[in-house]
C-alpha cells in the first residue's frame, strides 16, 4: 500500500527546469554580458597577479613581511618571510602568487557584496528572513556544483573560478557582519543617539568599531574558504597551487602532490596568522566616536 501511494507522488522535473533556465540566460540576450564579466574578472586576476610577481622574489618577501609587521606583529613578520621563502625554496612562487590574486580577488568582491548585506540585514528583520535560506542554500550545497554552471556561463580559467569562488565563500561576511551588529547593545546606540548622532555616524563611529571583531572573523573565514575553493577550481583551469595538485593526482605523483599541497598550507597558514592578528582597538575608536558624534 505505501509502495503505491509513493508511486502516485508526481515526478518533479527539477533537471529540465534547471537546463531550460540555463539555456535561457546562454541565449544571446546575455551573450554580451557574460562576455563583459568575463574579460573583467580575467583582467582583474591578471593585474593583480601581475602586481604579485612584477618584483624579483625577495623584494616581494620582504614587502609582504614588512605589510605584517604593520598590521600584526613581528613575530607574523617573521613567520611570513620563512613561509615565503619555503616557497621559493619549493619552487613554487609562481604558483603560490596565483593563488593568492585569485584569493584576494575573490575576497575583496566576497567584501564588497557580502558586508553591506550583512548590515542592511542586520537593520531590517525582513531581508534578514529572506537571506538566511539563500546563505544556508550557499554553504550546504557542494563546492563542485558551483562549476558546472560557472563552466557553461565564462568557459574555462580564472574568470568563473572567480564566480565559484564568491558564492561559496562570501555567506560567512553576511552572516558574521550580520551578527556583529545585532551584539551591539541598544544602550550603547541609544547613547550615542542621545548625543545628537544620525543613524548614519551611529553605524559608522559606533556600531561598525564595536562589531568590528566579529566582521574581521568574517573576513578571515572567507580568506579561508576562498583558499579551499581556488584548490578546487583548479579542475576548471583556474591554476596556481591547485593546479599542482591535480596534475600530481592524476599522474599519481605523490610527491607532486604532497608539494603542491604544502604550497597551499603554507599560504593558508600566512593568511590566518594574519588575519587574526591584526590590530584591533574598535571599542575604544567607538567610545570616541561617540563623544565627537
Amino acid at each position: 500500500m505505501l509502495g503505491f501511494l509513493l508511486q502516485q507522488v508526481p515526478e518533479i522535473p527539477l533537471e529540465g527546469w534547471v537546463e531550460s533556465f540555463v539555456d535561457f540566460i546562454t541565449s544571446e540576450t546575455f551573450e554580451g554580458f557574460f562576455d563583459a564579466l568575463e574579460g573583467f574578472l580575467n583582467l582583474l586576476v591578471d593585474v593583480l597577479e601581475a602586481g604579485l610577481t612584477f618584483l624579483p622574489p625577495l623584494v616581494m618577501v620582504a614587502v609582504f613581511a614588512g605589510l605584517a609587521w604593520l598590521v600584526s606583529n613581528w613575530r607574523i613578520a617573521l613567520l611570513t618571510a620563512a613561509g615565503l621563502l619555503l616557497l621559493q625554496g619549493l619552487r613554487l612562487w609562481e604558483d603560490a602568487m596565483l593563488t593568492l590574486a585569485l584569493v584576494i580577488a575573490a575576497t575583496a568582491v566576497a567584501l564588497v557584496v557580502g558586508i553591506p548585506l550583512g548590515i542592511v540585514a542586520a537593520k531590517s528583520r525582513g531581508v534578514e528572513t529572506v537571506l538566511r535560506p539563500v546563505l544556508d542554500f550557499m554553504q550546504t550545497m557542494p563546492a563542485f556544483v558551483y562549476l558546472v554552471p560557472a563552466i557553461v556561463l565564462l568557459g574555462l580559467g580564472a574568470a568563473p573560478a572567480l564566480v565559484a569562488v564568491v558564492i561559496f565563500a562570501m555567506p560567512p561576511a553576511v552572516r558574521l557582519t550580520m551578527l556583529g551588529l545585532q551584539q551591539v547593545s541598544k544602550e550603547t546606540v541609544e547613547a550615542a543617539s542621545a548625543f545628537g548622532a544620525t543613524g548614519w555616524q551611529t553605524l559608522r563611529k559606533v556600531e561598525l568599531p564595536l562589531a568590528m571583531p566579529t566582521i574581521m572573523a568574517g573576513v578571515n573565514q572567507v580568506i579561508m574558504l576562498s583558499l579551499s575553493m581556488v584548490v578546487i577550481a583548479a579542475l576548471i583551469g583556474a591554476g596556481g597551487l591547485g593546479e599542482e595538485v591535480y596534475q600530481g593526482l592524476s599522474q599519481l605523483d605523490v610527491g607532486k602532490s604532497f608539494k603542491g599541497g604544502l604550497g597551499i598550507v603554507i599560504i593558508a597558514i600566512l593568511l590566518d596568522r594574519i588575519t587574526r592578528n591584526i590590530r584591533g582597538g574598535g571599542a575604544q575608536k567607538a567610545g570616541s566616536g561617540i563623544k565627537t558624534a
